[in-house]
């Protein structure tokens, strides 16, 4: 007995000295203690159209400072969006400039709470200060109207992804939701392009572009690519705007990262369906009874109080992240919300950013280490920047 009494002891002394720091992390603990990378936050395009000062609480929204620090949401891409309607005119580069004049802004008025982020180095640093980082990302490459100066000029405000195109074909790129295919992928421009970024160090973000363009894109760039808010085709079959299985091996060959978007409709069969037949009936309610008929100003409420939406969960993000692991392995996953950017449609449990430790508890649940979960939130994308930054110092060197 007093042998093992001591044995007792002796074990519980260890613990006391040696325990604590290998115990497991509580979701909530991780989530305070891990650098969060959001690829795509719609922050900028929201307060332009209607200004509210996020960096206090607010009513509406994905996102204020105190939510996501109640999230640990440390490095969201701020979005710089510039809708497909502007292509081709002055007022796409004029808005883009706009939007990033409004996060100087936000930093601007709590220098205290922000900073703008340009580098992995620069996010580290923040996370170290206790300030969340803006980084960048500019959402359509019209602004840059064909004149590689003005890709220089965004590079030095501080944008650091481009998203080539948007809801339309444009100057640079066709887009998965344009069926007219002008470019059959990229534009010569687009090609040109893609070279001058990997020069500068602008990482190339394939989401929203054509199959055909991600293809010659993988082809042509010498630096990792991200999808900065993507989802899977698997989960939501014809839905181009999601990236297939051979798609996502090429990203992985490429060493790139596609960053899961939470809106139901990316991420959900029955939402993508639900959002079709939602189409099709408004197109046949406006053939009927016109778009000056009360049957069509009240449609969409009337279609969904009768036909409720279907959103996804939890759990349905957590499969998109485990189909990733799966097919190509830990190092090519992350998040890109689009929080402020679709809308209703976010699933159960991740209805904004205060929400990132429901994530991580899901993700701890199905077994991730701290390790793995660490590369999900961010230690997978900000290697690929590193990765991009020494790309742009070879060749330009």
């Amino acid at each position: 007995m007093k042998t093992s009494l001591t044995l007792a002891s002796i074990a519980t002394v260890l613990c006391l000295t040696g325990c604590a720091s290998t115990a497991p992390r509580s979701a909530a603990d991780i989530a305070q203690q891990t650098i969060i990378v959001d690829g795509h936050i719609d922050v900028p395009y929201r307060v332009n159209e209607q200004w509210v000062d996020v960096t206090v609480a607010t009513d509406g929204g994905d996102f204020d400072y105190p939510r996501a620090v109640a999230g640990g949401l440390n490095a969201p891409f701020m979005s710089i969006y510039v809708p497909a309607s502007l292509d081709n005119s002055p007022e796409s580069t004029k808005l883009a400039h706009k939007l990033i004049d409004s996060v100087e802004a936000i930093v601007g008025r709590a220098p205290d709470k922000f900073a703008i982020a340009e580098s992995p180095d620069d996010i580290e640093r923040h996370f170290a200060q206790g300030l969340i980082s803006l980084p960048m990302g500019m959402e359509n490459g019209s602004p840059i109207q064909g004149d590689l100066n003005n890709l220089e000029l965004f590079y030095q405000r501080g944008v650091r992804y481009i998203t080539l195109a948007h809801s339309q074909s444009n100057h640079i790129s066709d887009s998965s939701y344009d069926l007219r295919r002008r470019w059959k992928g990229l534009s010569p421009f687009g090609k040109e392009l893609v070279k001058e970024m990997n020069k500068i160090g602008m990482i190339i973000d394939i989401s929203h572009v054509s199959d055909d363009a991600f293809y010659q894109v993988i082809e042509l760039t010498q630096a990792p690519v991200i999808a900065s808010h993507s989802s899977l085709r698997t989960f939501t079959p014809g839905f181009e705007r999601n990236m297939d299985d051979d798609m996502v091996k090429a990203l992985a060959d490429n060493g790139g990262v596609i960053m899961i978007n939470f809106g139901s409709g990316f991420v959900s069969r029955a939402a993508r369906q639900w959002r079709d037949a939602m189409g099709k009936e408004r197109e046949r309610i406006e053939q009927e009874f016109g778009r000056n008929s009360e049957q069509y100003r009240e449609f969409d409420t009337r279609y969904r109080e009768q036909n409720p939406y279907p959103f996804a969960n939890l759990d349905t993000i957590l499969d998109h992240i485990d189909y990733v692991v799966n097919l190509v392995g830990i190092d090519h996953v992350g998040i890109g919300s689009d929080y402020d950017g679709v809308g209703d449609s976010l699933p159960e449990g991740l209805k904004d950013v205060s929400t990132f430790p429901n994530l991580i508890e899901g993700l701890l649940n199905r077994g991730y280490s701290e390790d793995d979960i660490e590369k999900i939130l961010s230690g997978n994308v900000l290697r690929a920047w590193r990765e991009i930054e020494a790309v742009s110092a070879r060749l330009s060197s």
